[in-house]
């Protein structure tokens, strides 16, 4: 990959479909953090006005950047700097961050799909390190996937590419992108919450006793995440569920792309190896076994920081 051409302070900024970050710090260190929880449903205005108030108090408590970098699920345009109707960001329709964040700052901004963005940073400072080949799967509120092949990003013709959210893997399930048994559907953090809360209440009607029962008709990943910790056999069901489709889709990549490494931040941080084992086996089963051999599947190394340094290294870029 190529090295990075801005040096000294830098600005991030990390847009999620939960929360939203912003972060002045070294392209791999991070220094000042605030967030914010980004409530699409309050409409972009929100959390734009936020970004800016914070990025406005990082530069009185730090000092101006030499850049502003934006990670934010796509589908976007990277080189206009336009976000373009996330699934997880509804009413966030052609937003102009980039030049926005160039108005108000008169500093450069470059904006980033966060999937390749956060392979950007595995591959710098993380898990990627000394691969040429590997891809890196966001598996958050939505589910992306950032491909780095020859030591490059590949964006594909529209810049478009790494969208295995959008693949359907079944003609029906969970909804996610926009499309009924989608891989964001089955294997995201929405999308298991989604055929988790079916298992409940089949675990319910069936007399099995659950701790989920209590958040059924708020229930999250987090909340399935916390219930595996405590042993709940209902949360290992639906972990094991979830595992089990991310093998299928992670099958169609290494198919296809014949990467040496795949890292999975997001879920895979919390839920480890319950989630990445039936991954895994998975995987062994639909896969080439050439290709499979060839290849590792590993959490994000970077952790919880990965969507903070990922940022930063968008604004390295520049």
């Amino acid at each position: 990959m190529k090295s990075s051409s801005r040096t000294g302070l830098l600005a991030g900024v990390d847009i999620g479909g939960t929360k939203t970050a912003v972060v002045f710090g070294m392209e791999d260190r991070v220094e000042w953090r605030r967030e914010f929880a980004t409530e699409p449903s309050r409409g972009p205005q929100h959390a734009l006005d936020q970004i800016v108030h914070l990025l406005h108090q990082g530069i009185e408590e730090r000092s101006a950047p030499a850049a502003i970098g934006v990670s934010c699920g796509g589908p976007l345009d990277h080189k206009k700097g336009i976000i373009l109707s996330p699934p997880n960001l509804p009413g966030w329709d052609a937003i102009e961050i980039t030049g926005l964040l160039e108005r108000e700052f008169n500093i450069p901004c470059r904006l980033e799909n966060d999937a390749n963005a956060g392979a950007m940073a595995e591959h710098r400072y993380g898990a990627g390190q000394g691969c040429k080949h590997i891809l890196f799967l966001t598996m958050g509120t939505g589910l992306g996937a950032g491909l780095i092949l020859n030591n490059e990003i590949f964006y594909g013709a529209t810049a478009m590419a790494g969208e295995i959210g959008h693949v359907r893997l079944s003609a029906s399930g969970p909804m996610g992108y926009g499309k009924q048994g989608s891989v964001e559907g089955w294997a995201s953090g929405g999308g298991m919450a989604q055929h988790g809360a079916e298992t409940v209440r089949r675990a319910i009607s069936e007399g099995e006793h659950t701790s989920l029962a209590t958040s059924l008709d708020t229930l999250t990943a987090r909340d399935i995440g916390n219930a595996i910790q405590k042993g709940d056999a209902v949360a290992k069901r639906i972990v094991q569920q979830t595992g089990e489709r991310l093998g299928d889709a992670l099958a169609i990549l290494v198919d296809v792309l014949n990467p040496e490494r795949i890292i999975v931040g997001g879920l895979a941080l919390r839920l480890g190896e319950d989630l990445l084992r039936p991954a895994r086996e998975r995987l062994r089963e639909e896969a080439l076994a050439d290709s499979v051999a060839a290849c590792t599947i590993v959490p994000a190394k970077l952790g919880a920081s990965i969507g903070d340094i990922a940022a930063l290294c968008v604004a390295a870029a520049l």
